[in-house]
This record gives C-alpha cells, sequence and structure tokens, in this order.
C-alpha cells in the first residue's frame, strides 16, 4: 500500500476511535503510524488531540510543537496549542501561539477569539476586547466572540455589558456553556442570586473550569430523600467547600444519610460537622449511594437569596485538644494583638494574580505597635520588617490551620480558604479583596451576608493593593490600641 494510503487510513482509524470517546486507542494507533512515519505533521496533530483527551497535556503540547515544526502553515495545530497553553496558565506562549495562527488566517473570526481568552486570563483586557471585536467584525453572529467578549467585560468589572454580551451569546447558541457561566457571574457579584443560581449549573459542562467528574449517580435535585443516601462532593476550591459545607444539615433535614467527599487537608475540619454521617477524602472507594450532588450546588437547589443565606455562625470549629497545643506555642498575651496574615492562594488558581499580594506588600503594617503577625501559610517565608511568626512547618492540614486561628484574635487575608477559615469559625476577619471580586463579594458593600464577622477591603482601582493596605493600616492601628 503507498505511503500516503498508511497515513489515511491511520488517520482514519485514529478519528474513528475519538469519535467513539476511545482517545487512548487513537493515541495507540497515532504511535504506531509515527513508527513508520515520525515526520508526518497531520499524525502528531492527531496524536495532540488524542493525548489531549486522556488528559495528558504536557504531552499534547509536545505533539503540536512537533506538528508546527513540521509544517509551519499549520494554523490548525497552532490554534489548538493556544487554546491548551493557556488552560496550562501558560499564557504568553498561548498568545504567541494564537497569534501566528491569525497571521496564517486572519479572515477566521474563532482564531480572534481564542485570542481574546488567552490574553483575558493574562489580564490584557482591553487587548481581549479588542480581539473579542475583531472576532465579531468578522462574523456577527459567532456566539463563542460574545462569551470571548463578556469574559472580558466581566473581568474589567462592566458588569451589565457582561450580562448583555452573555445573551447575545446564549441567543444564538443557546448550549454554549461558557455565556451561562459568564452570565451567572455577572448575576451574583450583582446580588442577583435567585437569576444567578441556574445559571450557575453550566459551569459542570465548562471543561476548563472544572475537571471532567463521572459519577454514575442521578443528581439530587432538592426534593426529600427519606431513607436514601445523598454524596456530597467538593468540585471546586478549599474555600469553596468550607463555604458551602453549611448547607450539609439542610440535606440531611430532607430524610437522607450524607456522605461528603473532600480532600484530604478539608477532613480534620469536616469529621463530625451537623448532619454528615461520614467523610472520605477525594479519591477513596465510595459507599453505595442513591444520589448526588456538588457542594456548590446546594444554594441553587435550597433557592437561597439574600436574605435567606444561612450563616449560623460559627459553624466550624478548632478541635479543643490542638487548640490548647497552638496556645501553648504562641503564648498569646492580653496586650499584644495577635493577627493571622494570608497573603496569596494556590497558584494553580486561574485568578490567582489577580487576588494574591506579595509579601513585601504588607511590609508597612509593622509600622503599627502592639501588634503580633503570625503567618497562616503553609510554604515557609520571612519577613524582616513584620518579625512574623511562620508556622508551616506545622500546618500540614486545615485542622492545624483551624488550631492556631482560634488563638488569634484577627486574621488578615486575600480571597483564599483562609478566609472563609476563619469567617466559618467566627473570628474577625479583613478580607482584602481585589477589583472585580470574586462574585462571592458583590458590589459596593464591606460586609458579607456569608460571614457575618468578616469585614471587606476593596481595591478602588485594579492592582491598586497600596491603597487596601493604607487602609488596613488605619483600622489596625485602632484595634490594636
Amino acid at each position: 500500500m503507498p505511503a500516503d494510503d498508511v497515513v489515511s487510513q491511520s488517520l482514519q482509524l485514529a478519528a474513528e476511535q475519538l469519535k467513539a470517546r476511545r482517545p487512548q486507542k487513537a493515541v495507540e494507533i497515532c504511535r504506531q503510524a509515527l513508527a513508520q512515519f515520525p515526520e508526518d505533521a497531520k499524525i502528531h496533530y492527531v496524536l495532540a488531540l488524542a493525548l489531549t483527551g486522556t488528559q495528558r497535556p504536557g504531552e499534547a503540547i509536545d505533539a503540536y510543537n512537533h506538528a508546527v515544526r513540521l509544517n509551519p502553515d499549520f494554523f490548525e495545530a497552532y490554534n489548538n496549542l493556544g487554546t491548551l497553553l493557556a488552560r496550562q496558565n501558560r499564557f504568553e506562549e498561548a498568545i504567541n501561539a494564537l497569534s501566528h495562527a491569525i497571521r496564517l488566517r486572519p479572515a477566521l473570526a474563532p482564531l480572534h477569539a481564542n485570542l481574546s481568552n488567552a490574553l483575558r486570563d493574562s489580564w490584557k483586557l482591553e487587548d481581549a476586547m479588542a480581539a473579542a471585536k475583531a472576532a465579531l467584525d468578522l462574523n456577527p453572529d459567532l456566539a463563542e466572540a460574545y462569551t470571548s467578549l463578556g469574559a472580558a467585560l466581566l473581568a474589567l468589572g462592566r458588569f451589565d455589558e457582561a450580562i448583555d454580551a452573555s445573551r447575545s451569546a446564549i441567543q444564538r447558541k443557546p448550549d454554549l456553556p461558557g455565556a451561562h457561566l459568564n452570565l451567572a457571574l455577572a448575576e451574583l457579584v450583582l446580588g442577583n442570586l435567585e437569576r444567578g443560581w441556574p445559571e450557575y449549573e453550566w459551569r459542570m459542562r465548562c471543561s476548563d473550569v472544572l475537571p471532567p467528574r463521572q459519577i454514575s449517580l442521578p443528581a439530587w435535585d432538592g426534593n426529600r430523600i427519606v431513607g436514601k443516601t445523598i454524596l456530597l462532593y467538593s468540585e471546586q476550591g478549599f474555600g469553596d467547600a468550607i463555604q458551602f459545607i453549611r448547607y450539609a444539615p439542610m440535606v440531611a433535614g430532607m430524610g437522607g444519610r450524607v456522605v461528603l467527599e473532600c480532600p484530604a487537608v478539608l477532613l480534620p475540619l469536616f469529621r463530625g460537622f451537623p448532619g454528615v454521617d461520614r467523610v472520605l477524602a477525594s479519591g477513596a472507594p465510595l459507599p453505595a449511594c442513591d444520589f448526588q450532588r456538588a457542594l456548590a450546588s446546594l444554594p441553587g437547589l435550597f433557592k437561597t437569596t439574600l436574605r435567606s443565606i444561612p450563616a449560623p455562625i460559627p459553624y466550624l470549629a478548632a478541635d479543643a485538644e490542638a487548640a490548647e497545643s497552638w496556645r501553648k506555642r504562641i503564648e498569646p498575651s492580653g496586650d499584644v494583638l495577635q493577627v493571622g496574615l494570608a497573603w496569596a492562594g494556590r497558584a494553580e488558581n486561574r485568578n490567582d494574580r489577580n487576588r494574591s499580594i506579595r509579601l513585601e506588600n504588607f511590609s508597612p503594617l509593622a509600622k503599627v505597635a502592639g501588634v503580633q503577625f503570625h503567618s497562616l501559610q503553609t510554604s515557609r517565608t520571612t519577613n524582616a520588617a513584620l518579625a512574623l511568626s511562620d508556622w508551616s512547618d506545622l500546618l500540614k492540614d486545615f485542622g492545624e490551620t483551624a488550631a492556631l486561628i482560634a488563638n488569634l484574635d484577627l486574621v488578615i487575608s486575600v480571597d483564599t480558604a483562609v478566609a472563609h477559615l476563619a469567617g466559618a469559625m467566627g473570628k474577625p476577619v479583613w478580607l482584602l479583596l481585589p477589583f472585580p471580586p470574586d462574585w462571592r463579594w458583590m458590589l459596593d458593600r464591606a460586609n458579607s451576608p456569608w460571614y457575618p464577622t468578616m469585614r471587606l477591603f476593596r481595591q478602588k482601582a485594579p492592582g491598586d493593593w497600596q491603597d487596601v493596605i493604607r487602609r488596613v493600616i488605619d483600622e489596625l492601628a485602632k484595634t490594636a490600641k
């Protein structure tokens, strides 16, 4: 058989396996073909598609790079490479790849929409808007371009315009998950919870937001489940789990037995939680259950409004023995204000560069007399100006973090799980928020209906942490007195 026919046959077989959702079989076919034809760009391209389907993004990126080296005009490979790089938070590389694809095919509107997404993720927001508008100039009915525009407007804090763009996308393509999620985030941040919750469920279909999760159980619809067992699981960050665990007793009140699955570092915090019969670490074998639901879906199922947010503070507490051990360790004095600091979240969070602060920015807090600062970070660090107590070697899980917080007078934190934990424990917590904020903190308010002991210190302009720290210093000086 001629070489071209062999290659075509291999590509067809691999494509059939991908269509049948058997990506590993497609990988094997492509590997066998490359053993004969290692210089064929199309085989590397299909291999990259298959590797992406098997959740091996690093290998897929390598395969796409092989494809474009062999064929520098392969714009589809550049486009897919850029999109995949953006999902791995490699934004500059993504922008370069997508820009190259556009140079090869400048009239293709979807390429401009994809570039807009990468620019938005790298916080080049005006450029992101321009790219989305370029896509719409080329194709005014491209729903994905309206979705990209809506995402850029969200990041700019232009929420009413983001709602309009998202609705334009949905009008043209009703089943577009990203558009629905953008609409949800805009409605929720504006406090329109009733309109936001149904749209928020579309996050489960956004693979770039949540990794695919297969649970072969029917989703609980919120009705009574007397005598049944329901699996509640955490599908987002640690802070989300802490925020929404408050709904577990309400689920139990519907008559069901509750099994909770969560990251292992949260186990000490959630064991014995009211209404929860059993707590399992993520990935552990599951017992027999009748229904399942994600924790972050519970507010919508219970039709939560601003007036009905369940806030029985405190709803989390430290283990008494652990708290006593930490009391002896830090030896708190009534004459000194004990303040915990958290300045950074997990780096893999796509919003981390917006929410986290460099520790050096906290140095001006040292001018406030009568304060002892404690790091609530889990990685080692120093700051000579603050005389910061570093407990990172001992903070092996959130149970230990809770025990330390129990001995503090105040927690000052960026938008990360530590803030949720302190708020759930009923501790005074000052939350430092970027502009725009995450949806749950809404707009133009200094408090939170989710955590009554929390004060919100908001950026007045994007990136301006200096003004936020200045206001924190003023309030800290009053508190220390």
